[in-house]
């Protein structure tokens, strides 16, 4: 199951390097994300795999991993409402219609790089 994350690390520890050597920057003390509460991503999976492989490399060795959770909200395209995705689900708990859509909650994506 972890394998989706461990991707996702590859990714961002892409970017972070790509990021920090464009800037001179020798060590990276923190990346923080921004995780959708409806993306497919397990943050603890995202940590426990972000350990293993940051630690791999001589720039991000001991660099904290800090996850910030978007919370989903969806909007209906009838009455305008905005609501709570992971209670209400697709049915606009105001008007019942179910013409609505994803404003935010999918994110994941990297905040800031601290450096130390």
């Amino acid at each position: 199951r972890a394998m989706h994350e461990l991707g996702i690390v590859f990714y961002i520890i892409r970017d972070v390097k790509e990021a920090a050597e464009a800037n001179g920057v020798e060590h990276v003390s923190a990346v923080v994300m921004e995780i959708g509460e409806v993306s497919t991503v397990v943050p603890e999976y995202l940590q426990d795999c972000w350990r293993w492989a940051a630690d791999k490399e001589e720039m991000l060795r001991g660099c904290e991993l800090r996850i910030h959770t978007v919370p989903a909200v969806t909007r209906c395209g009838d009455c305008g409402s905005e609501y709570e995705t992971v209670r209400y689900g697709k049915t606009c708990p105001r008007c019942r219609s179910e013409n609505t859509w994803l404003l935010r909650g999918n994110e994941v994506e990297i905040k800031e790089i601290e450096v130390n």
